[in-house]
């Protein structure tokens, strides 16, 4: 079963993504590393002690749907309850409106947690953070007053309401609509598909986040605006009044994260015998919804990022442990009676050691992400800037890299179980089945890698990335500085990746500079995993130089794993090519 790695995680947060350095300084306060200890080591122990049990009946059982309402798992609601008993929901909230305004690497490390004890579970709250900070940021005083310190909380939850049939990653396809109804309240029509939690037995009221299309709004992405609908309308002393015109039609069958209700959501339709049309009311500017929607888009590819990070990690411990205990063969290095543990075979320490340090790569990308932010919170002027967009360049990788990393080391967990991986009772395949998705929802991958080209790159005039690559140079130039033979190659590996790196970068800036669009697409996915490979090593040697004890590990990927960056590299300046001449045959309509 799994156990929260509260050391490696405390370390990374600290010695790799930034953490300590800024306790140091004084950057939040009086927060001192023996609360972030105190508050990493409960989270643990919750999430191994009371969050992990519960998985397999989640998986099993899964949301059930009877009469427009969900019944979650058995245990599910009162381990929920306990969940926000412990002040979960609002670690990083703002106190204001009850949170604990603790830093955001700290809200991402607890749902790591979450996430690696039950992905299922870890998936909710995240919308319901999103919301906070949606409304935080974007709602009216009066909207802020009735509805945060619930969501904050975690008395009521939250979601996120884009997707429709007709429009999955297009926006500019939504056709629900919001008709003002001359009271500062509009009427809400439409349906909403991939709703996460969209209907649950957890809390008594469900606050949803819809975008929707006023009258004569101007087409497209434009013309979309973000409302406010609550399951139950709030009265004005903040009691339950009637339920409102939105209601479950049906919950998905999905590969993996049974226990999350995966809603098809209908608004308007008269349910229950209410006057037609959901009551909504505006959150931000009309037709600007959607910028007030990436406020919580952003936190939740982050939070997504970190799925990808905590079911590598779950799946990781699993086949470390089925590894040793299962045994098959001889092997050169095994000294016991009888045939080995498989963990003495050479091909069997390579995947275990490559689910190791993809986990570790990504856990430090999505830290380093959340630092951003932090940083951003508590800085001022170019300063605050200057993190900002640091936060928007890594946010692409935190998610992209990130989650395909969790399919790949689910992936090899299966493989290092053999038979066993594909049968359902060892638990090696749940973990596969519940990767699958964190690639997809939350803005896909590929989505993620044009987003990084296209407008991560041009970030400070196109130089933002130059400096980012020059602080992992500098890291290059310490490990040589260091002069530790545990390192063996790896300052001059890494030199080699950054420079792979910096021509693929440069190549793709000119085509951005000189209209060659179409090539810079092509290039866009591979480049997303050659800087974040790059970076990853990079992140790698600063745990090392940190401590000696993790410079077998940086090693072995340097020096088994890090030349990929050469054939990324030629992808990315080379592929576009013969990618739209053979694309071209793909073609039926």
């Amino acid at each position: 079963m799994y156990r929260a790695p509260v050391a490696d995680i405390a370390f990374t947060l600290k010695h790799v993504a930034g953490l300590k350095s800024a306790l140091d300084a004084g950057s939040f306060g009086e927060l001192g590393e023996d609360l972030v200890d105190a508050v990493l080591e409960e989270a643990g122990r919750f999430a191994t002690d009371e969050v992990a049990p519960l998985y397999k009946i989640g998986d099993e059982t899964g949301a059930v749907l009877k009469d427009a309402a969900v019944t979650m798992p058995a245990g599910w609601k009162d381990l929920y309850r306990r969940w926000i008993e412990g002040g979960w929901n609002g670690l990083s909230a703002p106190e204001e409106f009850g949170g604990q305004a603790l830093p955001t690497m700290l809200g991402v490390a607890a749902l790591e947690m979450w996430n690696s004890a039950a992905m299922a579970f870890g998936i909710g709250p995240t919308l319901t953070m999103g919301a906070v900070e949606a409304l935080h940021k974007h709602a009216s005083d009066e909207l802020k007053a009735k509805y945060l310190a619930k969501l904050v909380s975690g008395e009521w939850m939250g979601t996120m309401n884009l997707t429709e049939p007709q429009a999955g990653s297009d926006l500019a396809a939504l056709r629900s609509r919001a008709e003002p109804a001359g009271d500062g309240t509009y009427r809400i029509f439409g349906q909403k598909i991939f709703i996460t939690y969209g209907e649950h037995d957890f809390t008594d009221n469900i606050v949803h986040l819809v975008l929707a299309r006023l009258p004569d709004a101007p087409a497209g992405t434009r013309g979309i605006s973000l409302f406010l609908v609550p399951k139950f309308l709030v009265n004005d002393d903040g009691s339950l009044g009637p339920r409102n015109d939105v209601f479950c039609s049906g919950i998905e069958h999905k590969l993996g994260i049974h226990a999350s209700p995966t809603c098809t959501m209908i608004y308007g339709d008269g349910f229950g015998g209410a006057a037609p049309g959901a009551i909504g009311w505006l959150i931000g500017e009309e037709n600007k919804g959607l910028a007030c929607m990436f406020t919580m888009m952003n936190n939740a590819r982050l939070a997504v990022g970190m799925q990808g990070v905590a079911v590598a990690e779950a799946a990781y411990q699993k086949a470390l442990a089925y590894a040793n205990e299962r045994r098959q063969g001889k092997a050169a290095s095994y000294t016991g009676n009888g045939m080995a543990p498989i963990v003495h075979h050479p091909d069997v320490q390579r995947n275990l050691l490559t689910m190791k340090v993809l986990t570790e790569i990504a856990r430090s990308i999505s830290y380093s992400c959340a630092h951003a932010l932090d940083m951003a919170h508590v800085s001022e002027g170019e300063a605050a800037g200057h993190w900002r967009d640091r936060a928007n360049l890594l946010t692409p990788l935190a998610k992209a890299f990130s989650t395909d990393a969790g399919v790949d080391v689910a992936s090899l967990g299966v493989q290092i179980h053999g038979g066993m991986g594909f049968i359902e009772e060892t638990g090696a395949a749940a973990y596969y089945r519940d990767a699958r998705i964190a690639p997809i929802y939350e803005g896909t991958n590929g989505i993620q890698a044009i987003d990084l080209v296209t407008r991560k790159l041009p970030l400070g005039n196109g130089q933002h990335v130059h400096g980012y690559i020059d602080e992992l140079k500098a890291v290059a130039a310490d490990v040589r500085a260091s002069n530790r033979p545990g390192f063996g190659r790896t300052a001059n590996l890494l030199d080699r990746a950054l420079a792979d790196l910096t021509e693929a970068t440069n190549f793709l800036q000119a085509r951005l500079a000189d209209g060659g669009q179409a090539a810079a697409l092509a290039g866009a996915t591979p480049y997303l995993r050659l800087i974040s490979l790059a970076a990853g090593g990079a992140y790698l040697a600063r745990g090392a130089l940190a401590s000696e004890q993790r410079q077998p590990l940086c090693r072995f990927y340097t020096e088994n794993m890090l030349g990929e960056s050469v054939t990324l590299k030629e992808r990315v300046l080379g592929g576009a090519e013969s990618l739209a001449e053979a694309g071209r045959a793909l073609i039926s309509a």
